[in-house]
């Protein structure tokens, strides 16, 4: 026991060792470090039943003394431990003030660093004393349910720091342990569709499909392009206590009150499908699937809109009209698309300027030669960098929407199987994600750089 119960473990959860048998231990624990869940914790470490006997912490304290001691004097490893742990709530708390998605701590040869994943680019904002860094790792473990002997093998757990659910990601590498952490559990004061870059046309259009009573409302776009915040943000519209809104999520990003929210764990068996199928017997109104990957959870959204409920989701797709296609390549009858969608989004994050930019003259250089430009004159800006946007160019993202509604006459269109998509959104004079990144350069609210992958894969 003695050796599993280290000189940071003791010092870290205030507790000592008393007896322990084939079966269970029984430790000393410092009153005003119990709570409830503090044996489920330590069995996980100690990997047998824990009995805690809770004491006054002038008794702990004197335990560990003795125990414990150091050549650095009384406390040392209680008060390193502690100086971890607030360093690991500043570094949190950082990435909330700077609205940042992810932590990303790293070990290399030679140092450490920290990252944080800022307008969905990583920037470096600190760096651990190697020394400590595999102390530090094990505290992320221990608050976070992981086994702290394993070094082998990745390991994924959830743990709440500073009000914040927090999912932990650790894989090992060549020097060590790297771990991320993404912030969930944000607040939902910021969910407002008005908010999110929509044009007044786009979101009167929006609202309309998705104040239907039944369809299916579909956005699509590759990770981090912001899908699940617009998601979230219709839902916190439609929320009223007349209606049953039911989601199953892969993780829960935000905590909206009066929604049932459930969490996918598919090594139960806890599928997109399975859940779904499970919802339509709870008398759901609304229905939220975190993403559409294959052609049961398909069939299964077209069941529950043809049966009068109202389905949003999230597909991986390049445009809002791929969207159809993707659907059709899984064995879904365009007829029963066109029957059932009520729009169809697709969407993009991009990076704005800070106030630090500078203009510079229009070369037709820094476009894609593949996209048809508009204009070729002019001037647009480019990133500078400052203390207010961290040295980067840029502050803060807005998105841009590329919607088709699928009215009668589209889906009359859809049900002929036609692939000339860009010819009905030239018909119908609807902007796409690359117009409208275009548009963005030129009224001098982002860079070419930064809209260039969405340039050229424009159709």
């Amino acid at each position: 026991m003695e050796n599993i119960l280290t000189k940071e473990l003791a010092w870290f959860y205030r507790i000592v060792h008393v007896k322990e048998d084939d079966d269970s231990v029984e430790l000393l624990v410092d009153e005003s470090k119990f709570k409830e869940d503090l044996s489920i914790e330590l069995e996980i470490i100690f990997g047998k039943r824990v009995i805690l006997k809770k004491v006054g912490s002038s008794e702990v304290e004197r335990e560990l003394t003795q125990r414990f001691r150091s050549s650095r004097g009384k406390g040392t490893e209680e008060k390193k431990n502690e100086v971890q742990s607030d360093l690991l709530s500043e570094v949190i708390e950082e990435a909330i003030s700077l609205k940042s998605s992810d932590i990303h701590f790293e070990i290399y040869e030679d140092y450490t660093r920290v990252r944080y994943r800022l307008d969905g680019v990583l920037i470096q904002k600190r760096r651990i004393e190697k020394e400590l860094y595999l102390e530090f790792v094990n505290i992320i473990k221990i608050k976070s349910n992981l086994d702290i002997t394993e070094k082998r093998l990745p390991q994924d757990g959830r743990t709440k720091l500073e009000g914040y659910d927090i999912r932990v990601s650790v894989i090992p590498t060549q020097f060590g342990e790297k771990i991320v952490m993404r912030v969930l559990g944000k607040s939902t004061d910021s969910l407002d569709l008005n908010m999110l870059g929509f044009d007044k046309d786009e979101l009167k259009r929006y609202l309309e499909a998705v104040q239907k009573s039944n369809g299916i409302v579909l956005i699509s776009g590759p990770t981090g392009s912001g899908k699940t915040t617009t998601l979230y943000a219709t839902l916190k519209m439609l929320n009223s206590v007349e209606k049953n809104i039911m989601t199953i999520e892969d993780p829960i990003e935000y905590v909206l009150d009066g929604v049932n929210q459930m969490q996918l764990n598919e090594d139960i068996g806890l599928t997109f499908s399975n859940a779904l199928r499970s919802f339509l017997r709870q008398d759901p109104d609304i229905i939220m699937l975190g993403e559409i990957r294959d052609k049961e959870t398909s069939s299964m959204a077209i069941r529950a809109s043809l049966t009068g409920h109202l389905v949003l989701s999230t597909i991986h797709t390049n445009s809002a009209l791929g969207t159809i296609s993707r659907l059709v390549e899984m064995g879904i009858s365009p007829f029963l698309l066109s029957e059932t969608i009520n729009v169809t989004l697709a969407q993009r994050l991009v990076r704005k300027l800070c106030d630090c930019k500078s203009k510079v003259a229009f070369n037709r250089n820094h476009f894609p030669s593949t996209y048809n430009l508009s204009c070729e004159t002019g001037s647009y800006f480019k990133e500078v960098g400052c203390k207010k946007c961290h040295y980067t160019g840029f502050s803060g993202r807005r998105a841009i929407y590329e919607i088709v509604i699928v009215d009668r006459e589209l889906a009359i269109e859809i049900s002929k199987e036609t692939n000339d998509f860009n010819k009905i959104l030239k018909k119908r004079n609807i902007k796409t994600l690359a117009d409208k990144a275009f548009d963005l350069v030129m009224k001098g609210e982002t860079t070419p750089s930064e809209v260039y992958p969405i340039l050229i894969n424009a159709i």
